[in-house]
């Protein structure tokens, strides 16, 4: 049992579900939000990156000021994305797991809506949604927020465009007296808009301690390249990952698109998601990165709000990003819970000066990786080949009689001689990918 997270208030169920889930420690956003939940009546506005466990920060405490005996929604959560609304109510249940009569439904955009209503018409306490689909359910009277007693908007700078439009029309729907707890990874003039529109004038401010927010255990570095060296440059960087999960950010669901189908070529073991892609599909995507069938996601900012997977050890970012939160949200998906990661910015001489720009802004240190030597390169593209090899499946197309013929004249040699003549006429002709680099360097 967690004596840490008893000295905060959490009560005996809410600690059974904690110590079954290996949860002992609190974090430093946990520390500074769970009592001021549990005991004070003010909104709250906190401040913390992500990986710092905000959904127990206001999760552990929401679940215990729940009265199970009302059929009311008491508390709702307002997430960007579907991926992200689905963390939390999965993280949410297996909290409750030890409190069997509190009622918890996720109703988020991207599915079907006809289950939503159904589920509805069951006693619910918590409401985790994202706005646009919530705002249908109660056009078409599926659910009332009239009685709210909480209303918790998550990664408020992520969902504030959203926002502008669909918080007029929810909050008409909202009883004065709920409590607002806000909770965001940065604060934009979006965002304090936001605390002054919609919630009260007293305000308790929190703030997870910046050794702590995010960047904690995040190595930031760059990387100075040819715009042609780029994709060689980034090869080279994932064959030193094998076996390690990352994610590559691009600004455009194109370039997405583009360097997927070069690492599928280069035989990554990849997926891409975007905005443009069907839910089932990026459903279907993440599914198999969160579960270790593919190491690496190539996705656009949008589309990877919200992804929670431990054990991310890098983000890359093959194009910089526009905004400085975009920077704290991508980089923030590596050291998740504690662990080291790294954040790989690959850039072109003209952004060297934006470096400078993001580490004044966010307080950060970059510091700059070294391109290999030429020798080094042509060397590691060897390696990159012979893994390209391996993975090609067998074509079934040769005839058995030419198998045969091609398998007498190799018979004599031995496996260490005919990889030295492979190797041999793969460095006299050349892979295409190095023709053309050196056709264009002339």
């Amino acid at each position: 049992m967690s004596n840490q997270f008893s000295a905060l208030g959490i009560n005996e169920q809410l600690l059974e579900s904690l110590t079954e889930l290996k949860i002992s420690v609190p974090t430093d956003i946990q520390k500074k939000t769970i009592p001021i939940l549990l005991n004070q009546k003010e909104d709250v506005v906190a401040l913390a990156k992500t990986g710092t466990g905000k959904t127990a920060a206001f999760g552990l405490p929401l679940l215990q000021l729940i009265n199970p005996e009302k059929t009311d929604v008491q508390a709702l959560i307002l997430a960007p994305t579907r991926e992200l609304g689905q963390q939390i109510y999965t993280n949410l249940v297996s909290y409750a797991s030890h409190s069997p009569a509190i009622s918890i439904a996720s109703v988020c955009g991207g599915i079907p809506i006809k289950p939503q209503i159904e589920r509805l018409k069951e006693a619910t306490h918590i409401i985790v949604a994202t706005p646009g689909r919530l705002i249908d359910l109660i056009q078409r009277e599926a659910v009332s927020i009239k009685k709210l007693k909480y209303l918790v908007l998550d990664e408020a700078d992520e969902m504030v465009t959203a926002l502008k439009s669909d918080l007029d029309t929810l909050d008409a729907e909202m009883p004065k007296s709920r409590r607002t707890l806000l909770f965001t990874a940065t604060m934009p003039g979006t965002v304090k808009q936001l605390v002054q529109n919609y919630m009260s004038k007293h305000v308790v401010h929190l703030e997870a301690d910046m050794a702590q927010m995010g960047h904690q255990g995040i190595d930031h570095k760059y990387i100075v390249v040819e715009p042609i060296e780029k994709l060689e440059v980034l090869l080279h960087f994932l064959n030193s990952k094998e076996g390690q999960r990352g994610i590559i950010f691009c600004k455009t669901k194109a370039a997405v698109n583009k360097l997927a189908k070069k690492l599928a070529i280069n035989k990554f073991s990849s997926g891409a998601i975007h905005g443009s892609l069907s839910q089932g599909i990026r459903d279907r995507i993440m599914g198999q990165f969160r579960e270790g069938y593919i190491d690496i996601l190539v996705a656009t900012d949008l589309a990877a709000r919200g992804i929670d997977v431990k054990e991310i050890s890098y983000v890359v970012n093959y194009h910089l990003p526009d905004t400085y939160e975009a920077y704290v949200h991508r980089s923030g998906r590596t050291a998740r819970a504690g662990a080291k990661g790294l954040s790989l910015s690959i850039i072109q001489e003209e952004e060297l000066p934006d470096i400078p720009e993001f580490e004044k802004e966010l307080g950060l240190v970059f510091s700059e990786l070294k391109k290999e030597s030429e020798a080094d390169r042509e060397e590691i593209n060897l390696v990159l080949w012979a893994k390209k090899i391996f993975k090609t499946k067998p074509n079934r197309t040769v005839s058995s009689e030419t198998k045969e013929k091609i398998k007498t004249i190799f018979h004599h040699l031995t496996k260490e001689e005919l990889m030295e003549k492979v190797l041999a006429d793969h460095l006299m002709h050349g892979t295409p990918h190095t023709k053309t680099e050196a056709s264009q360097k002339k």
